[in-house]
């Protein structure tokens, strides 16, 4: 008897083990993943050229630097997700263009619809757009996704019963190029990436509580309920790119004054 129950203990004491195991590493493996998926894809709609040290073009003199803005929800992937909604991605557009103003001496006076701006690494389509619609100064917006959705136990709020359900992480990637239509080259670019995760019951149902959004690794403690279970997994991405734009605004600051750092000691 005593022998099973030492048994016992230490199975009980291996399964808390590999638990806290779990705990902490599971958030690397998602945090890891969020640095590499999905993978930039920049490059392919403004040319590798355009984006490399070499290549990038000088600011100009006059400011503020008059320029417009495109937005592109890249698909092509195998792996993507789908594309936001358009009420969201325009949403996108808005806040990124005030975001760039403010923190920039580029003035974004429109938003331009992407008529013709296609993957496959041709930066003379990018001169072409910007001739089409008489701008100088184009920052390239490029959003782009990747999903998976698998098996997972919910449990309501803190008790004990539980059902099955699904769980779909999203990982979302926004880069920015702003680029001399004249010459083709970028003046500074930069990325922020974003993730979240939707957990739901395999029906609906249960509107308490699920379905829900919330940021993991970074914020646990944070949740957003969708209005709809329909509509669940747009809230899902619409999270995860404002959080790639919120990061995206930062490193964009910070590519600016480093790009200000390097022209002083040329003028100087």
């Amino acid at each position: 008897m005593e022998k099973r129950l030492s048994w016992q203990a230490r199975g009980w004491w291996v399964r808390q083990r590999l638990g806290w195991a779990g705990a902490i590493v599971g958030p690397l493996i998602l945090s890891a993943c969020a640095l590499t998926v999905p993978p930039n894809r920049l490059v392919d709609y403004v040319g590798r050229e355009a984006v490399s040290g070499p290549s990038v073009a000088d600011l100009p003199a006059q400011r503020p630097i008059r320029t417009g803005l495109v937005l592109i929800s890249d698909t092509s992937a195998p792996d993507a997700a789908p594309a936001l909604p358009d009420e969201a991605a325009n949403r996108v557009a808005e806040t990124l263009r005030d975001e760039i103003n403010r923190i920039t001496p580029f003035a974004i006076q429109q938003i331009l619809p992407n008529d013709g701006i296609k993957p496959g690494g041709d930066p003379t389509q990018i001169a072409e757009f910007g001739r089409k619609h008489e701008v100088d100064y184009l920052a390239v917006v490029v959003l782009s996704s990747t999903e998976v959705e698998y098996p997972q136990t919910i449990f309501l709020a803190w008790t004990a019963h539980s059902q099955p359900g699904l769980r779909r992480d999203n990982w979302s990637l926004m880069e920015v190029a702003l680029v001399d239509v004249k010459t083709g080259k970028t003046l500074i670019h930069a990325e922020g990436r974003g993730w979240a995760t939707l957990d739901r019951p395999t029906a609906p149902g249960i509107n308490q509580w699920y379905p829900v959004v919330w940021l993991r690794p970074s914020e646990p403690n944070w949740r957003w309920w969708p209005p709809t279970y329909e509509g669940a997994p747009n809230t899902l991405r619409v999270i995860a790119m404002n959080q790639a734009a919120k990061r995206l605004v930062l490193n964009l600051q910070g590519a600016w004054i480093e790009r200000l750092r390097a022209e002083r000691p040329e003028r100087g």
